[in-house]
């Protein structure tokens, strides 16, 4: 996966003019564009297309001090107009292109870049593949911004909106795994944009043949392979730390690959005051390709 990334890079840096099809450059890695994005957004902390915007702005700034016109530069960077191109510039840089033109600056630039995979071997993680039949997810969803950093308040109001005796409803109607109350995040933006919207249900897991009440949101997950992490420790420190090791220690150092679908978080044990718990991730996955 390293490989196919820092590949993925060098071909955007061809021609930073062009619109890379990223689907089908991942296709001829033998990958998909949704694992590509993912791992891409995991790893460098960044979508892949902010990425490209902030290259494209950077080599831009470098045009601003020639002899071009706004609109050239504009066109030759895919934007339809000067102010389009403006907004983009200032987002990056924190200043108009024609305050660069005029001052030769400030400037912020973005290097190109390259990703390397450091092994160290000292922290194993405890993992499975699970081979499911298409179930349901049930519950109560929201349709809730993405966030990256702690914890997130729009998923917090939704579990306190949730009455204490609906929890204990929820639970009981679980028939299969995952097991005990889920944390569901589904229809996630590819590139993990923050601010971006996805669908989140606090609920359990049900057999595809079950009967739920009519009160209850249903997400149907078709039948697949899931890899299982299972971590124990400080909560919810040790399931973010778990998040971050599947993108750079696991999926890079395995031959699987994610695949559209919601992720799961299923609480197993936790302290009463939740400032521990044991938890189980579940990633929806496929077997990556040999090329």
């Amino acid at each position: 996966m390293i490989g196919t990334l820092n590949r993925i890079v060098e071909r955007i840096e061809l021609d930073l003019t062009e619109v890379v099809d990223v689907a089908a450059f991942a296709a001829g890695l033998g990958t998909t564009e949704y694992h590509v994005r993912r791992m891409f957004s995991s790893l460098a902390g960044m979508p892949l297309s902010e990425y490209v915007r902030r290259r494209r702005m950077t080599v831009a700034a470098a045009d601003l001090l020639g002899e071009g016109s706004l609109l050239d530069i504009a066109v030759r960077y895919g934007y339809g107009s000067t102010e389009a191109f403006n907004r983009a510039f200032r987002a990056v840089h924190g200043v108009s292109p024609a305050d660069v033109r005029r001052d030769g600056g400030p400037l912020r630039s973005q290097p190109q870049l390259r990703f390397r995979l450091t092994v160290e071997g000292n922290s194993p993680m405890d993992t499975r593949i699970s081979d499911r039949p298409a179930f349901r997810l049930v519950g109560h969803a929201a349709r809730v911004p993405l966030v990256h950093q702690g914890a997130n308040p729009h998923i917090q109001a939704h579990i306190a909106s949730i009455p204490m005796e609906e929890h204990a409803r929820l639970k009981g109607l679980g028939d299969t795994e995952p097991a005990g109350l889920l944390q569901v995040s589904a229809d996630v933006d590819p590139d993990y944009e923050e601010g971006s919207e996805l669908t989140y249900l606090h609920g359990v897991a049900v057999r595809a043949e079950t009967s739920v009440a009519d009160d209850l949101d249903a997400i149907e997950v078709p039948a697949g392979e899931w890899a299982v992490f299972r971590m124990s420790g400080p909560y919810p420190a040790a399931l973010q730390e778990t998040w971050a090791a599947t993108a750079t220690d696991w999926f890079p150092s395995n031959p699987w690959r994610l695949r559209p679908g919601p992720s799961i978080v299923a609480v197993l044990e936790r302290s009463a005051d939740f400032s521990t718990a044991t938890c189980e991730l579940w990633l929806p996955v496929e077997r990556a390709q040999k090329v």
